[in-house]
């Protein structure tokens, strides 16, 4: 009976009839009504106070956490492949060597130079130039440009071209340029900008 006799009262309460200075001879409907707001109060302060700040963390942690193992998910793919690394890096570094040696060495310049002449002679050109110019230091090699000038016919300048790519040097042609002979005749002039290049050795002088 008590607990209906709660019930009835608090259906009937009404906060029009409550005289707040005198809380305490509130009816006893009030009096939970009050408890439960003031429960509802403290509630949602502890919340703003404490256990948001503590998602918050929670939040942080679950993302620190998912960036720790996104990063252990890439370090364990690189440590399981590993020696695949390594037999890559052994494989460049027999390719760079490999290339090493194809580019001439100060002493080889001078060789390379009479190898140029002789693809010419041998490829029926008359040779008007082969000339080394200022040398273009870069980062990791030497720059070497020559200047060539030779005279004949589209195909002898075709087979002259073709020696010079087939050289077991790295010898690269840039800018041609083929001109009618002055004198007339059915001979052609072409001018070529020819590079090689020399490796620099690192912390060395160039001279």
């Amino acid at each position: 009976m008590a607990l209906e006799d709660t019930l009835k009262k608090l259906n009937e309460f009404d906060i029009n009839d409550i005289d707040f200075s005198r809380v305490g001879v509130w009816p006893l409907a009030g009096r939970i009504v009050l408890l439960v707001v003031i429960a509802a109060v403290l509630m949602a302060g502890g919340y703003y106070l404490f256990i948001k700040d503590r998602y918050q963390q929670l939040e942080f942690a679950a993302n620190k956490e998912n960036e720790l193992f996104t990063q252990f998910e890439k370090k364990s793919f690189e440590a399981a492949n590993l020696d695949a690394y390594r037999e890559q890096l052994a494989e460049m570094e027999e390719t760079f060597g490999a290339l090493l040696k194809q580019l001439p060495k100060d002493t080889e310049v001078p060789g390379l130079l009479d190898d140029i002449d002789e693809y010419g002679r041998g490829s029926g050109l008359t040779i008007k130039k082969v000339q080394l110019e200022d040398e273009q230091v870069g980062e990791f090699y030497v720059e070497l440009p020559i200047r060539i000038e030779v005279q004949g016919g589209y195909h002898e300048f075709g087979a002259f071209i073709s020696g010079i790519a087939g050289m077991p040097r790295i010898v690269t042609l840039h800018d041609f340029n083929i001109e009618a002979s002055k004198d007339g005749g059915a001979l052609l002039n072409m001018v070529i900008n020819a590079k090689t290049y020399r490796y620099k050795e690192q912390g060395g002088d160039e001279g």
